[in-house]
């Protein structure tokens, strides 16, 4: 595929929704195996329903694990910087704002959690916008955080559910 066939969504994903409830745009999935360890994190694969996305998952070298693949963190962060370099360069577009050099990192680490002693996520978004006046650019990243779906989810929560199927 050559670079001009690519193009950015149209501005009207901005628009307001005005709907009763939630009305899916996209839906996928993916169903993650065992593999040799029967164990989805430490030795899976990751498949998603329309094929385009397969991987090998492993356990992070941090972790006690073999590296040598990839993980849930680096997937949600991948994910989240996607979405949120999306949504910035929407309200970039209709601001008239050139952030064609802009970048989204997202840092993801998996831990312990004092609230239940279990685990947790804690992610840092971090915005470079060479070019772009500060102001700008803190209103540019406030606006974005209000807009991107991921921002939403790790600030509000998420509508999920959790079921066993034959």
């Amino acid at each position: 595929m050559d670079r001009e066939s690519l193009k950015p969504p149209p501005l009207t994903l901005l628009d307001r929704y005005r709907g009763q409830g939630f009305t899916a745009l996209y839906t996928t999935t993916v169903t993650v195996t065992g593999g040799e360890a029967a164990h989805g994190r430490a030795s899976g694969t990751a498949r998603s329903d329309d094929g385009n996305l397969v991987l090998d998952l492993r356990l992070p070298e941090a972790m006690g694990g073999p590296g040598n693949g990839t993980n849930p963190e680096q997937l949600f962060a991948a994910g989240y910087a996607a979405c949120f370099h999306g949504a910035l360069s929407l309200l970039a577009q209709r601001a008239q704002v050139d952030i064609e050099q802009a970048t989204v990192a997202v840092e993801v680490s998996f831990g312990r959690d004092p609230v239940d002693g279990g685990y947790g996520l804690n992610a840092e978004v971090r915005v470079r916008m060479p070019g772009v006046a500060r102001h700008q650019a803190e209103e540019l990243v406030r606006d974005t955080e209000r807009l991107c779906p991921y921002a939403k989810m790790a600030r509000v929560g998420i509508h999920s559910i959790v079921r066993v199927i034959d």
